[in-house]
């Protein structure tokens, strides 16, 4: 059977905000200028917004240029954000609160909105359709596809129906090639294509390091009497310890939800930490069990977020192509917000690439304009204000680094005549087992903290399990050679799902990869120390499918 062949003008690879804002501004411009643009979306979750996982609380700027009516349109948006709380846990059962006037400026959310990111894509996928964007979910982007002079075709999609052995089923469908003038990768954070495209063409080598932290939440009912609907809470400090750069969040959505989470980043040296087993912990501070306790958890989810800004943006254009949103690293990490900034990035993805096709470009070529066109709008501005955020955390650690960068964003607003910088790669920074402690946590109580395997279930996760697995080994001998007898066998306690096991068969230890369980939330890509862990996309479809995260 061979692979069916469908031609676009401009192909969109993910369904998250940067690709839909492609998407739908590529429409918008074409529409008025009475232009036939063919313009196709795919997203590999089994519908618009199954992968998508973000706190949120939602900066409009960009959303109002997309749509200036959004509201009136029904843009799923119904708490404003009334006030912010920021804490430093300073034990088990203290906090202390920090004064509005040292909060910097970037962590005020006035004006700003606590969403369900999921459901505004939903939003926005219908607002694509109608304006004449195809849209196909379930399908994952499994190889990008070249012409003979070097630059990008488009992509094709996987086979489906393939066994764990890599045979033909009798359910085998051939995938799809979809080819376009144009393809805009939107994959999200360590999309597998983007990450491939940033190495074959180089397009990171005037960079920094792209550097990422894991975020964890849950989603809870909770009773009337504890909601306060548009609360915004922040906080650092217990249970993790110092030398680690993390945050916590609790967000009060609309109809008595409320939003948990727990943000760690991954250039931590200890492999004995669990982000998990961390957040189940935080819950039961007084701070945070006070809402939960009485309440009821739905769901639950984790994904990497690049938090390197803009000194660790690649080039966003290569023959072909252009990366947009958070496959670059577009967030800004000091506000905890991305959904603005993918959305920009997207809408001028879209203006770049109309103005090559309204000129007859017959496409191939490497827009470089985007870059300008990028480093031209207050989205680049609003990065290069915050571009030594990460890196003083990272260097000065968490009191010396905030205080550092409340004087750069409130005394000099975020234009100090110089940049710090961090070349540390994030999966360097593990430090023999050996030199470290080893960190004991609680078992949880089934009320406030959960174990992995009942938090995976109800992130709605599954996957057809005789398929190829698609978290595939460089090596099949390091995880026990190199990762458990030097590093402790890390994959145990990063990954948020149970997917890596040890396993004893006949008095020897073994390595298990229960691919089942993943979420798609890409740590163990990032994380593993001899980076020889490669995430690929399983079949089309699978993963979590998250409801209102």
């Amino acid at each position: 059977m061979s692979r069916e062949l469908v031609e676009y003008d401009v192909l969109v690879v993910g369904g998250g905000p940067a690709g839909l804002a492609t998407a739908i501004r590529l429409r918008q411009l074409a529409s008025a200028r009475q232009m036939d643009l063919s313009v196709c979306l795919i997203e590999k979750g089994s519908e618009i917004g199954a992968h998508i996982l973000s706190g949120a609380v939602m900066e409009p700027r960009a959303i109002a240029e997309l749509f200036p009516d959004w509201k009136e349109r029904g843009g799923p948006v119904n708490a404003p954000v009334i006030r912010d709380e920021i804490y430093y846990l300073t034990g088990p059962e203290s906090a202390l609160t920090t004064p509005g006037i040292l909060v910097p400026p970037s962590m005020h959310n006035q004006g700003n909105y606590v969403i369900s990111l999921g459901n505004m894509c939903r939003w926005l996928a219908g607002q694509a359709e109608a304006c004449g964007v195809d849209i196909f979910p379930g399908f994952a982007a499994n190889e990008v596809l070249f012409k003979e002079n070097g630059s990008v075709a488009g992509i094709a999609t996987g086979d489906m129906g393939i066994d764990v052995a890599g045979n033909e089923k009798e359910t085998y469908t051939p995938g799809m090639e979809l080819r376009a003038k144009y393809t805009v990768f939107a994959e999200g954070c360590r999309g597998h294509l983007g990450r491939q495209l940033i190495d074959n063409f180089n397009l990171a080598r005037d960079a920094d390091p792209q550097h990422y932290s894991i975020g964890l939440k849950e989603l809870w009912d909770v009773k009337p009497g504890v909601h306060e609907q548009g609360l915004v809470v922040h906080g650092v400090g217990w249970p993790i310890g110092a030398g680690v750069t993390h945050g916590f969040f609790l967000y009060h959505l609309e109809n008595n939800q409320v939003v948990v989470g727990l943000s760690v980043n991954l250039d931590y040296s200890n492999p004995y930490l669990s982000p998990f087993s961390e957040f189940q912990r935080l819950k039961h501070h007084p701070l945070i069990a006070r809402v939960l306790k009485d309440g009821r958890r739905v769901s639950y989810g984790a994904r990497a977020i690049a938090k390197g800004g803009v000194n660790s943006l690649p080039r966003m254009s290569m023959p072909g192509a252009l990366l947009a949103g958070c496959e670059a690293g577009t967030l800004n990490f000091a506000k905890i917000k991305g959904t603005h900034t993918a959305i920009k990035s997207g809408m001028i993805a879209a203006e770049t690439l109309f103005e090559a096709l309204t000129n007859g470009d017959p496409g191939g070529n490497d827009l470089i304009g985007y870059a300008n066109n990028i480093r031209e709008s207050w989205l680049y501005d609003e990065l290069y204000r915050v571009r030594n955020y990460g890196p003083a955390l990272h260097k000065f650690g968490l009191l010396m680094g905030s205080a550092f960068n409340y004087l750069d964003q409130v005394f000099f607003k975020g234009k100090l005549p110089y940049t710090l910088h961090d070349k540390n790669q994030d999966h360097a920074a593990l430090k023999p087992a050996s030199d470290c402690r080893k960190l004991e946590y609680p078992k949880p109580d089934g009320i406030l903290s959960f174990d992995r395997l009942s938090s995976v279930f109800i992130s709605n996760t599954n996957h057809e399990e005789d398929q190829p697995c698609h978290l595939t080994l460089k090596n099949k001998d390091v995880p026990i050679t190199i990762n458990l007898e030097k590093f402790g066998y890390p994959e145990q306690y990063y990954c948020p799902a149970g997917v890596y096991e040890l396993v004893e068969q006949e008095g020897r230890q073994s390595y298990q990869i229960n691919a089942q369980n993943c979420v798609h939330c890409k740590t163990c890509d990032i994380k593993d120390p001899t980076q020889n862990i490669m995430w690929i996309c399983p079949e089309g479809g699978g993963g979590p499918n998250y409801p209102n995260m």
